[in-house]
């Protein structure tokens, strides 16, 4: 450690501000006075003072993020209540919907599905089975609304009634189009007897 010491003291630098030649590690010139210690050192109030706005910067930062964080999680769970109170509200009205139809009404729906899912008989025959003396007598109204309501596939029903036709009737082809669009047969739509004699070999 001496010998080190020693050649440390022994070794010179020039003075960045005279050129003079002084001593390696000297905190002053002996020449010129100038201050030969680095600028954090010579200025330590004012690198305390950029040391604490670094620390307050990155503070900030990272509190903002955490801020944003916050923000973003509270709008998620803002954005998922809504969602459930939008889905609840639909239910209340729903319910309520389905509180103020008339039983008269619901009895009528529920035949008109038995006519069309099980009986696989047209829109129009639907409703008037619904309406007629020899069936459901049902009111105009209450009919009218069991088949706004209904869920049923009337192409599937008129391929069904063609099939029967063909393997029970022995009708034609020709034969069995008329009688599914004939007001005195299935009176399904002529779209929906295109669609069953298209189907009917599937």
């Amino acid at each position: 450690m001496e010998n080190s010491n020693e050649q440390s003291q022994g070794q010179t630098i020039k003075c960045p501000s005279c050129k003079e030649a002084i001593q390696l590690g000297a905190k002053k010139c002996k020449h010129c006075g100038a201050d030969l210690r680095n600028w954090f050192v010579r200025h330590k109030v004012i690198t305390g003072i950029l040391i604490i706005i670094g620390i307050g910067i990155i503070g900030s930062a990272m509190g903002g993020n955490e801020t944003k964080n916050t923000s973003d999680s509270s709008s998620t769970t803002n954005n998922v209540q809504e969602a459930k109170s939008t889905a609840d509200v639909k239910a209340e009205a729903d319910t309520k919907v389905a509180e103020s139809v008339p039983a008269e009404y619901k009895s009528a729906l529920s035949q008109a599905e038995t006519y069309a899912n099980t009986m696989h008989l047209s829109k129009q025959g639907v409703y008037d089975q619904l309406v007629s003396e020899y069936g459901g007598k049902f009111p105009k109204e209450a009919a009218q609304y069991a088949i706004d309501n209904v869920k049923a596939d009337w192409n599937a029903n008129a391929l069904s009634q063609a099939k029967t036709y063909r393997d029970t009737m022995h009708l034609s082809t020709a034969a069995v189009r008329d009688q599914l669009i004939s007001e005195y047969g299935a009176k399904f739509t002529k779209v929906e007897a295109d669609y069953a004699i298209q189907h009917l070999n599937d």
